[in-house]
């Protein structure tokens, strides 16, 4: 049998190191992962899968690490992929989140993979859907996707998860101001974390009179909660939230909206990946030198990219 099928074999199965295994053969960028999500593909979809995002320092792994926690008093599985910011030596993920989560090293039930964002903008890594596909398949209930820490424009994490949590301090002077361009657009549910240490509660206003003046967002009105992750204060509320927006999107049929959206983002990443790999380097560096010399426009370049590309 093909080696991805028998990782996606041991995936359906519970196997952790199959589910690493799989994991890493998606970071590799390999076609030979391709069979496995395919026979995966079925098996997901019932996972929540929340996205936590927010500026450098909010304690975003403590958050998650505290969620954990309660989640598997529950009995629930509980996925993490946590993407770190790539090493400038090695090109892999500095595991700085994986140190934080430590707590959970011997559980079978919480599974945590960090990933190197490898140069990519946007506050993910290129094999996150993948690897949260695996998750899925794996038989985890949340799987939650934490961010690099990118600031505004890390905004990819709502095309990706069902519910986004952005998770801000109240000390970083006029955060919200600088974060409402891009991300403070897609919270789902804000904590305004660390809230015993002053302030909170200018924060969590700044927070709420944005929402405010931000354009109806329908059905959900995004919940605006203090918490003090290291110490599991508003825990329990930040994961009752988290339910009740899940219940909302099923309930106005947006889930399924979501995740179209979703899939059709990934489609075209696929199409985008294998039509440029039909390019070869040398043609595209003599398109390039033919544009910068005034013989071509990058117009006509592109079009006979595209046709060479067709015709591969």
């Amino acid at each position: 049998m093909n080696v991805a099928l028998t990782l996606a074999d041991g995936v359906l199965q519970g196997s952790p190191q199959a589910a690493a295994r799989l994991i890493s053969l998606l970071e590799s960028r390999s076609d030979d992962a391709v069979p496995a999500l395919r026979a995966l593909h079925r098996h997901t979809g019932r996972a929540h899968v929340v996205g936590v995002t927010g500026p450098p320092g909010a304690g975003k792994s403590t958050l998650v690490n505290a969620l954990i926690r309660v989640l598997r008093a529950q009995g629930r599985r509980v996925g993490v992929v946590a993407v770190d910011p790539t090493s400038p030596f090695t090109g892999g993920a500095i595991l700085g989140d994986r140190i934080r989560m430590q707590d959970h090293s011997t559980d079978s039930g919480v599974f945590v993979r960090s990933m190197a964002t490898r140069g990519r903008l946007g506050g993910l890594a290129p094999a996150t859907a993948g690897a949260v596909a695996v998750l899925d398949a794996y038989g985890c209930d949340v799987i939650f996707i934490e961010t690099v820490g990118a600031g505004q424009a890390e905004v990819d994490i709502a095309g990706t998860a069902d519910t986004v949590v952005l998770v801000t301090v109240p000390w970083l002077g006029d955060s919200v101001q600088t974060l409402k361009a891009g991300i403070m657009e897609i919270g789902d549910v804000f904590v305004v974390n660390k809230a015993d240490r002053g302030e909170a509660d200018k924060a969590a206003a700044e927070i709420e009179m944005m929402l405010g003046l931000a354009p109806d967002r329908g059905a959900w009105r995004p919940a605006v909660l203090r918490a003090v992750a290291s110490e599991g204060r508003g825990v329990e509320e930040i994961l009752q939230a988290l339910e009740r927006h899940r219940a909302s999107l099923i309930e106005h049929g947006l889930l399924m909206a979501r995740r179209q959206a979703r899939r059709r983002r990934e489609i075209i990443e696929i199409i985008e990946e294998r039509f440029l790999a039909r390019i070869s380097a040398g043609r595209m560096d003599e398109l390039a030198t033919r544009v910068a010399r005034g013989e071509l426009d990058p117009y006509t370049a592109a079009e006979e990219l595209m046709a060479a590309g067709a015709g591969g």
